[in-house]
C-alpha cells in the first residue's frame, strides 16, 4: 500500500493506493494556503493518519508516501519554490519523515501527473512519453525509457517556458514569448479579450464572462471571433508539440488540463496542424492523445512516485 498526496493551493487530497493503482480510500481537506508551512505539513500528516485509520490499516502497512506539489523540488525533497503556497526552501520530506517514520518522495505536480499517465493513462504502453497540462499555465512531465526525466539540475521538463515567439504580454516568469502565454487557458482568455476590445466583430462572447470553455463552446457554434482565438491557440500548441518531437521524439504526447476538456474538437485540429509541417514527411511521429487519468492523477501519480524512486 502507498499513500499519495495531491497538494494544491486550494485542497490537500490524500489517498491510499494499492499495487494495482487503485485508490482504496481518500480524504480531502482545505489547504488554507495563507497559513505557515509547518501548519500545512501538520495537516498533511494528520490527513495521512486519518485515511489510514478509516481504512482499517496501520502505518506499518504503508510502504511509502508520495507528494505532488505545484512547484520546484530539489533532489533531497525540499520545496525550492511554490508560489501558490508561498513556500521557499521548505524541508517537507525531512519534516514528514520525522513525523511518520516513512520514506517520503516528493515532486512537481505535472511530473506526478505524467507518472499517473504512465501507469493508468495514455502513456501506459509507451516507454517514452511527454505529458502537458494546459491550464492557467502549462505544466509538463517527461518519461524516457520508463523513467522520469527531470534534467541534471532537476529544472528540466519546464516546457511551458520554452520561447515560442513574441507575444503581446509577458509571462509571469518575466520573459516574453513563453509557450504557456500562447497555449494555456490564460492565453486564450487574454487573446479573446484583446479581440473584443480592439474589434467591433460580433460575437456571442460580448458582454459575458470569458473563460476557455466559453471560447471553445462558441467556436464550435461557428462564432468567428472565438474561432480566431481557438485557431491561434492550436497554431502555437502544435508549434510547441513539434518542438518537443524534434528534441525528444517520444512515443506518446498526452494533453491534459482544463483545455483538454474540448476533447476531440481540439485534438483533431492539433493533429491536423502538426501534420501540415512534419520535419520528415515519411517518418512516424509521436501519437498525440488526450490524457486519461483525470482527477485521479494527483493521488495515483504521487503514490506511484514511491515505486519510481525506491
Amino acid at each position: 500500500m502507498f499513500i499519495g498526496v495531491d497538494l494544491g493551493g486550494t485542497n490537500i487530497a490524500v489517498g491510499i493506493v494499492d499495487s494495482k493503482h487503485n485508490i482504496l480510500n481518500k480524504v480531502s481537506v482545505k489547504t488554507l494556503a495563507t497559513r505557515s508551512s509547518d501548519e500545512i505539513i501538520d495537516d498533511i500528516k494528520n490527513t495521512i493518519l486519518k485515511v489510514i485509520e478509516m481504512s482499517n490499516l496501520k502505518l506499518s502497512d504503508i510502504e511509502g508516501v508520495g507528494i505532488g506539489v505545484p512547484g520546484l523540488v530539489d533532489d533531497v525533497g525540499n520545496v525550492i519554490s511554490c508560489v501558490n503556497l508561498n513556500w521557499y526552501g521548505v524541508k517537507v520530506t525531512e519534516k514528514l519523515k520525522m513525523a511518520l517514520g516513512k520514506d517520503i518522495y516528493i515532486d512537481n505536480d505535472a511530473t506526478v501527473a505524467a507518472i499517473a499517465e504512465k501507469y493508468i493513462g495514455a502513456m501506459k504502453e509507451a516507454e517514452s512519453g511527454v505529458f502537458i497540462t494546459l491550464g492557467t499555465g502549462i505544466g509538463s512531465g517527461i518519461i524516457i525509457d520508463n523513467k522520469v526525466y527531470r534534467g541534471h539540475h532537476r529544472i528540466g521538463a519546464e516546457l511551458g517556458h520554452m520561447i515560442i515567439g513574441e507575444n503581446f504580454y509577458d509571462c509571469n516568469c518575466g520573459k516574453n514569448g513563453c509557450f504557456e502565454t500562447f497555449a494555456s487557458s490564460t492565453a486564450i482568455i487574454k487573446y479573446t479579450e484583446k479581440l473584443l476590445k480592439e474589434t467591433d466583430e460580433e460575437s456571442m462572447l460580448r458582454g459575458n464572462t470569458i473563460d476557455a470553455k466559453a471560447v471553445f463552446d462558441c467556436a464550435k457554434k461557428g462564432d468567428k471571433l472565438a474561432q480566431k482565438s481557438v485557431n491561434r491557440l492550436v497554431k502555437y500548441l502544435a508549434m510547441g508539440i513539434q518542438n518537443i518531437i524534434c528534441i525528444l521524439d517520444p512515443q506518446v504526447i498526452a494533453i491534459g488540463g482544463g483545455i483538454s476538456g474540448a476533447g476531440d474538437y481540439l485534438l483533431d485540429m492539433v493533429k491536423k496542424e502538426i501534420g501540415k509541417d512534419k520535419n520528415y514527411s515519411d517518418m512516424p511521429i509521436a501519437e498525440i492523445k488526450l490524457s486519461q487519468s483525470g482527477n485521479q492523477a494527483g493521488i495515483i501519480g504521487a503514490a506511484m512516485l514511491c515505486k519510481c524512486e525506491s
